[in-house]
């Protein structure tokens, strides 16, 4: 029979619920211990991980590029705040009216809007760096779900000045092409990312930037070797001879013969990086990336290499034919149907003989001929810090026939690019000594200290003192005698070496070089005796005067004596080498020491005319906001000439203030 629980002992029933009771809380007690161990120790961060995407969202913005200086601190490419619309569609309640009112803003198709603003979407970008009016615009809208974010906007505040050579940027900072692409490592620094924190029902709270796991800011700016004042220089006369001799384009260089430096690199037509939706051909580099038939520019190297080996000297005489010389199966003519006869070797570079550099090649020999072509760094990228240099075309000399040995005398048959061809020249300025091409100075950090600069770096030793002396003796000639073929790049009181050129472009559709398309081209440098610059003019396909000397010639000569006027004015009563006795330091204020006793500095950047009130701010770069806040600090009276951000001011930045304390700024969007 069994017991019930009257029957049982009351104090010893008592006793075992009160275990069980026990048991049951000391199990509970270790289960909830265990339980928040795991969500707080071992499963704390995926947790967390979960809750934050829950409750925010971000997205990552692009970092603030480094700027790009030219070699006076002037600024030719910079990063600026720009307003970028995104939105969170879910918090749009009249999706049509909004529509309506952005694309009108934006000036975006409604459909492209529409598809932006569709349904289940919790973020959208609308339009990324949208122009200050645009940011203002929407701003006043004041929509549920739409929103501004900042984000830093390449910006060129000299337009197509250099564009080629700086290249552009995409919406994702990421370079393109030109120095931006081959530095984009360099200049291009850390991401951050930018968080909306939800509240408990979901709501989007206003965005915030995420500081978490930001590292440290490691971009630095580039410094160049071009001055931008010559730069300008060159593309202005080289747009001007273009349309002056209906030419397809052109393309000019300037170089500083004793260190390799590119004061200038010119290509027409010109490019604005701020348009980077502008046809690519544009923006091609040209001068590097284009290969072509020197012509009679590669004259003066034949007879470089004939010098040095004592083949001739330069009264050496050659039957030059009356104009027509049989090689092999070829007939060889002069330009232009020209007849000579007995010519020394100092008046076939000054007649530009075909004939005559035949017979000299052939007297040197392919083989050693080949060398010195080889030695003069033809047919090998120069190594120039850009993308797309081309190596130009110099075939095994193995492969050479008679016939290719006499043309390539007189620069057909061989393909070469600008910068190939004014470096070589400029090693016949610089006593025989072959110099490597830069246009990178050096990058500094942000704080304006430089970690690392570039230095000029000597290639080979081509040919001896004296055959780069004899040479450019014979050079003078071409320029300075009445009956030379570079009399039009005279100038006054100035010895000026230099050769001229014509080359027919292959037409491949008929296999002939064609007597219609043609580069024309002048090369030289000065003063003759102790030369500065180096100086490379090329027109591609000129429709009036086909000759270099006619072409080409005058366009050198133009630069040149503005170079002379503006930026060295006693090179012509005590020839100087160029060189640069001011370093880049405290940020940006760099200079190019010519041979004149005064510098002009431009502003650049931090310890310039921000920190002296006396004088002119630098209001490049700025919104008409930002700007009219500056001058109105400072009291200075701005006049505001269209819309976007700052490109151009007068006075410039730096100029004293005086009494006139006053400004015009002109402002653009860069389109």
């Amino acid at each position: 029979m069994k017991k019930t629980a009257k029957n049982r002992d009351p104090e010893k029933w008592l006793k075992i619920r009160l275990g069980s009771l026990l048991l049951f809380f000391v199990v509970l007690f270790v289960a909830l211990i265990s339980r928040a161990m795991q969500l707080q120790v071992l499963s704390g961060d995926a947790l967390k991980t979960l809750a934050n995407k829950q409750h925010t969202r971000s997205i990552q913005l692009q970092p603030e590029r480094g700027v790009i200086f030219d070699r006076n601190g002037e600024k030719l490419a910079v990063s600026i705040m720009a307003d970028s619309v995104c939105a969170d569609p879910s918090k749009i309640e009249d999706r049509n009216a909004a529509v309506s009112k952005l694309s009108s803003i934006l000036m975006i198709d409604r459909a492209t809007v529409a598809k932006k603003l569709s349904d289940g979407k919790r973020f959208s970008w609308i339009a990324r760096k949208v122009t200050p009016d645009q940011a203002n615009a929407i701003e006043n809208l004041n929509l549920d779900g739409i929103f501004l974010v900042k984000e830093p906007k390449r910006f060129y505040p000299n337009g197509e000045l250099a564009g080629s050579l700086l290249g552009f940027v995409g919406l994702d900072s990421k370079g393109l092409d030109g120095l931006e692409l081959r530095y984009d490592n360099d200049l291009k620094g850390t991401s951050e990312n930018l968080v909306w924190a939800r509240d408990a029902k979901g709501n989007k709270l206003y965005p915030r930037a995420d500081k978490t796991n930001v590292k440290k800011d490691e971009s630095h700016s580039l410094v160049l070797t071009i001055d931008s004042r010559i730069q300008y220089l060159v593309e202005s006369k080289l747009k001007e001879a273009v349309r002056a001799k209906s030419a397809k384009g052109g393309f000019a260089i300037v170089m500083d013969p004793k260190t390799g430096e590119i004061l200038a690199l010119a290509n027409e037509p010109s490019y604005n990086p701020n348009k980077s939706k502008d046809s690519p051909d544009k923006g091609k580099n040209k001068a590097i990336a284009d290969c072509f038939d020197p012509g009679s520019t590669f004259k003066p190297f034949l007879v470089a290499a004939a010098l040095e080996e004592s083949i001739v000297n330069v009264n050496s005489r050659f039957n030059c034919e009356n104009g027509q010389y049989k090689v092999a199966d070829r007939v060889i003519h002069e330009a232009n149907r020209q007849r000579h006869g007995t010519l020394a070797v100092k008046d076939i570079v000054k007649y530009s003989s075909n004939i005559g550099c035949v017979k000299i090649s052939e007297r040197l020999g392919k083989d050693k001929f080949y060398d010195y072509i080889a030695r003069f760094g033809f047919g090998l990228k120069t190594g120039i810090e850009l993308p797309g240099e081309s190596s130009g075309l110099l075939r095994p000399v193995k492969k050479w026939s008679k016939v290719d040995t006499a043309t390539i005398a007189f620069g057909q048959g061989i393909s070469v690019t600008a910068v190939q061809l004014v470096t070589a020249l400029s090693a016949i300025a610089n006593h025989g000594v072959l110099m490597k091409p830069y246009i990178v100075k050096g990058l500094m950090d942000n704080k304006g200290t430089m970690v690392q600069t570039t230095s000029p770096t000597a290639v080979r030793k081509v040919i001896s003192p004296e055959t780069a002396r004899k040479l450019t003796s014979i050079m003078t000639g071409v320029v300075g005698d009445p009956d030379g073929t570079g009399k039009n790049a005279k100038i006054v009181n100035v010895a000026v070496a230099g050769k001229t050129g014509t080359s027919q472009k292959f037409d491949f559709r008929k296999h002939v070089y064609s007597n219609e398309r043609v580069r024309t081209s002048f090369m030289g440098f000065f003063p003759a005796e102790e030369p500065q610059v180096a100086m490379l003019v090329i027109l591609d396909e000129p429709q009036v005067d086909k000759w270099g000397g006619l072409a080409a010639a005058p366009v050198f000569k133009n630069i040149g004596e503005q170079i002379l006027t503006c930026f060295k004015t006693n090179i012509r009563t005590k020839p100087l080498p160029l060189r640069e006795d001011e370093k880049i330091n405290s940020g940006v204020k760099v200079r190019l020491v010519s041979t004149q006793e005064s510098v002009i500095e431009n502003d650049a950047g931090p310890g310039n005319a921000e920190d002296d009130e006396t004088l002119m701010p630098n209001f490049r770069g700025q919104t008409v906001r930002a700007a009219l806040k500056k001058a109105t600090a400072q009291g200075i009276a701005l006049t505001v000439n269209g819309s976007g951000w700052a490109v151009s001011q007068r006075p410039a930045p730096g100029t004293p203030i005086g009494e006139n304390r006053s400004c015009v700024v002109s402002f653009s969007t860069g389109e």
